[in-house]
């Protein structure tokens, strides 16, 4: 599984990419590998206010239904609705087309708590995620 690394990465397998003060956020092809065949995301609205390692969303899968949560703190700008109507999206686009939200950042500092992509992939071998 290839891990871009123009982006941060959480412990629960969600991807974040900041761009100014705006931070497109997704999850990562491994988690989208452990859930299977995605079947249904439900995503926040446009102005919620939302800290950092909030529950955010759900993405269900013919397996399970997970939360989905917040890498960093911030306001939603935009949800992609693709991913709402189309959700097998983040089977085969995980790091492209299936980003989830956009956020204006509350604090650019939360991003220095989140793993670059070779610390992420060394934790995914750790995890047995490899």
């Amino acid at each position: 599984m290839a891990v871009p690394t123009d982006r941060k990465y959480t412990k629960t397998h969600e991807w974040v990419l900041v761009d100014g003060d705006v931070a497109t956020i997704g999850i990562t092809d491994y988690a989208q590998n452990e859930l299977g065949d995605i079947t249904y995301v439900e995503l926040p609205g446009v102005g919620d206010d939302l800290g950092q390692s909030d529950s955010f969303g759900i993405v269900e899968s013919v397996k399970a239904a997970s939360d989905i949560y917040m890498p960093v703190a911030g306001e939603v700008t935009e949800a992609n609705g693709d991913t709402e109507d189309a959700p097998e999206l983040l089977n085969s686009s995980p790091y492209q087309d299936a980003w989830l939200i956009r956020v204006k950042l509350s604090d650019a500092a939360q991003l220095d708590a989140l793993m670059d992509a070779d610390t992420y992939e060394k934790y995914l071998e750790e995890e047995g995620g490899h």
